[in-house]
């Protein structure tokens, strides 16, 4: 199984090219992100910086997982990516 910790994710903006642009906190086979939060409630902004990583990369899995709850399921969000490029 390959994982990824803090993957950089690359952004092209107006042609210029930034290697770093953001850190994926982990990607799991190249195909589902994952989101690790410790925070007293998951907020609308999280759920923006987890959708923006999937709309960059162009992949449509991720998982935010917050740690702060006491028992783990009620920690994890399903996001999906349905946003599909115009070409």
């Amino acid at each position: 199984m390959a994982i990824q910790v803090e993957a950089p994710l690359p952004l092209t903006y107006r042609g210029v090219r930034l290697e770093v642009a953001y850190r994926v906190d982990m990607i799991v086979e190249n195909e589902l992100f994952l989101e690790l939060k410790v925070v007293n409630k998951l907020e609308p902004v999280h759920k923006a910086q987890l959708l923006t990583y999937l709309r960059l990369s162009g992949k449509q899995r991720g998982l935010m997982i917050n740690f702060h709850v006491p028992f783990l399921r009620e920690g994890i969000q399903r996001l999906v990516n349905n946003y599909k490029p115009v070409s």
